[in-house]
């Protein structure tokens, strides 16, 4: 396997790359609209064809570039079906296998950021978008956020995974590239270390995180999977 972990410096966003050295066929996961000249050039690198890209959720921190490279090397958006994001080509649901040459990604269904939250199980990894973070987790408190929803999702659908699945987050603001399941459940402080369902849910709500930077723009481009809306003058 073809594998690349690419870092978008201003929303602390990681985007991923993998393809099948046989096919050549490629899949992108959570792209940003601003790195897509990178996404291109990169591809052509590595004489890949991309076939998919896949978005763990409708952002609220960055525009995604699906709506780009879908326009310039036909590429199919994939997102949940409960996501909020109908421009895309496909709309999956839990437990739906998405297969790229001799790569196979399994889709599961990890609500609670938002209600499209999905993570991605390949193999020996799980890409986790903003469900789990290396030391933390989403948000929950915009986007239909649900505390103790996003707890069942980490503890009942990535928790369940063995614990030496590698975690590819979504996001990291401290430099940290990888973690394991096994990591998170044990040092996870939000999480991790058997705590509660109750005790997570109070953590969460007593975050008092500032007002997304981006989202006023970014969640309605991404609802149209990257086309920023015209303003209509008047």
């Amino acid at each position: 396997m073809i594998f690349r972990q690419l870092f978008e410096p201003e929303t602390c966003t990681y985007t991923y790359v993998l393809g099948c050295e046989r096919s050549r066929r490629a899949v992108i996961i959570d792209p940003v609209a601003s790195q897509v000249e990178h996404y291109l050039s990169l591809l052509q690198q590595l004489d890949l064809r991309l076939m998919f890209t896949l978005e763990t959720h409708v952002h609220a921190d960055h525009i995604t570039g699906s709506g780009l490279l879908r326009q310039k090397l036909g590429s199919k958006s994939v997102v949940h079906r409960d996501a909020g994001a109908s421009c895309a080509d496909l709309l999956v649901t839990d437990g739906v296998v998405l297969q790229v040459g001799d790569l196979e990604m399994e889709v599961r269904h990890t609500p609670g950021h938002t209600n499209g939250c999905v993570s991605y199980v390949m193999g020996d990894r799980v890409f986790t978008g903003d469900a789990l973070f290396i030391g933390g987790c989403g948000r929950t408190d915009f986007q239909q956020g649900d505390a103790g929803q996003l707890y069942d999702s980490i503890t009942r659908k990535l928790f369940t995974l063995p614990p030496d699945t590698l975690v590819y987050p979504g996001h990291d603001s401290n430099g940290n590239t990888i973690s394991t399941v096994k990591q998170e459940m044990a040092k996870n402080p939000r999480v991790g270390g058997q705590r509660s369902r109750e005790e997570f849910i109070a953590i969460m709500q007593d975050l008092k995180l500032d007002y997304p930077k981006f989202i006023d723009q970014a969640l309605p481009a991404n609802q149209s999977c990257g086309r920023v809306p015209e303003v209509v003058q008047g």
